[in-house]
């Protein structure tokens, strides 16, 4: 059957500009700093590693994402390949782990601006809350708008970027690098936990894919200018920031700012904080849009209440699903805030819930991409890599094994409804043979593929 899935508005500039804000985005703001903390210099290897994990994950996502558009995105793709279960804790590690990371991006936000404006620090809670609604009014208006809106502050981001590593470099000294290892590869292995976060972010397309005009020729396109422009930049700002501030790296709350003043006092930190707090809202619009279509796709397979469906079709807005993540952002920054803030907890319930969607993703991408093509190889390496990040994930991974839990829970409590009661038996016994008998219907609604299942279709 042809497919008759309608193209969306999205092209290379607007696409290119959400997977850079949604993989760059406000990890440069405080990574740099708690790697180096855990790390010290060998921070840097911890970032040439979770790049080479990167580059068959990001081109395994392009694969998928360009072959199968589905608002459901990973989740979809496990559907297909792991069944309805594994796919509802996809969905749920997602919509609901990776949600974690809400209040890291709202604490930044509101750090960075009442350093620069010099406004206390009580004001932060106020900031918080008034970082995360913006977002999600610009993506009640459409991802088209969302699109454009990311290129402008996308835009902002890499050039922040490029100031901040050239004024750095001739500041920085050789002896900052020594001792190389001065945690161990125990803490490489920390830092390397923590840089997850920085490039998580590629499957954030998957769930937008339907929303690009041409999926098969832009995704892969917007992938590749992505992964070279978010590898460079966090590569190079570990090392200067190591070179510049040296053991110091980790001390303040805003480790971008105490770079800037270090290098260009007075109008660095200015520039950095002011661009800094209009990234955190990029970033947010950017994963609002994955998370709408990811809360409307679950919602269309029955996984979440079927109230939140409308919008998971291209071209729709799923303005209930997106109301719903307002609700679960809300409620993980009142947290955040009422327990002081820690930020790197919630990074890595944040991360540890990615490195379960990917291992589950890329498992599952080897078994439904084509045998032997360039994505499937990328697939069976990240696979291997991302099982290795579980590893290294460690007890970090009890959220998102609660959050599976309840994934099983969902099906046992649906098999428990669907068995049939004692005093069905005789009904249904009687029912038997007229079913029997009844010719199989091409348009029995039973075997209607569902919007996981069908590639390239939709439904609200």
């Amino acid at each position: 059957m042809t497919s008759t899935h309608p193209h969306g508005s999205l092209g290379i500039v607007q696409g290119t500009a959400l997977y850079i804000a949604s993989v760059l985005g406000t990890g440069l703001l405080v990574l740099p700093g708690l790697a180096a903390e855990v790390a010290g210099p060998a921070s840097i290897v911890s970032v040439l590693a979770v790049i080479v994990l990167a580059v068959p994950l990001a081109g395994t996502f392009a694969a998928l994402a360009a072959r199968y558009p589905d608002p459901g995105g990973v989740a979809s793709y496990v559907r297909r390949a792991l069944g309805p279960t594994a796919a509802r804790a996809t969905g749920y590690w997602f919509y609901f782990g990776v949600a974690a990371g809400f209040p890291v991006l709202a604490i930044l936000g509101s750090e960075y601006l009442s350093a620069i404006l010099h406004i206390d620090r009580a004001a932060v809670t106020l900031l918080v809350f008034a970082i995360l609604v913006p977002p999600f009014v610009v993506n009640m208006l459409g991802v088209r708008v969302a699109g454009w809106v990311q290129f402008v502050l996308t835009g902002l981001l890499v050039g922040i970027v490029v100031f901040v590593v050239a004024a750095a470099f001739p500041a920085v000294e050789a002896s900052r690098f020594e001792p190389f290892l001065p945690h161990g590869w125990a803490g490489v292995g920390t830092a390397v936990s923590l840089f997850v976060w920085a490039f998580a972010g590629w499957e954030v397309g998957t769930h937008i894919s339907g929303e690009f005009r041409d999926p098969r020729r832009i995704i892969p396109l917007a992938t590749g200018i992505a992964l070279v422009v978010t590898g460079l930049a966090y590569l190079l700002l570990q090392i200067v920031t190591v070179g510049v501030l040296g053991e110091d790296a980790g001390a303040g709350a805003v480790p971008l700012l105490s770079l800037a003043e270090a290098v260009a006092p007075g109008f660095g930190p200015t520039a950095v904080g002011a661009v800094a707090a209009i990234v955190v809202l990029g970033v947010m619009n950017s994963y609002l849009a994955a998370f709408g279509k990811l809360g409307a796709s679950l919602a269309a397979n029955g996984d979440l209440p079927r109230v939140l469906a409308p919008g998971a079709e291209a071209g729709g807005v799923p303005r209930r699903a997106l109301l719903v993540t307002l609700v679960i952002a809300l409620a993980y920054s009142t947290i955040a805030l009422l327990t002081g803030g820690d930020l790197q907890t919630f990074i890595l319930i944040h991360t540890s819930n990615m490195v379960s969607i990917y291992a589950a993703g890329m498992i599952a991408a080897t078994l439904i991409l084509p045998r032997f093509t360039a994505g499937w190889f990328m697939a069976v390496v990240a696979a291997v890599l991302s099982v290795g990040l579980l590893f290294l994930a460690g007890a970090n991974l009890l959220p998102a094994a609660l959050l599976a839990l309840a994934a099983v829970a969902v099906t046992v409590w649906r098999r428990i409804r669907r068995r049939p009661r004692p005093a069905d038996h005789g009904a249904a016994e009687v029912a038997a043979p007229a079913a029997e008998a009844a010719p199989a219907r091409t348009g029995d609604a039973q075997a209607a593929p569902t919007v996981a299942e069908t590639p390239g279709r939709t439904s609200g």
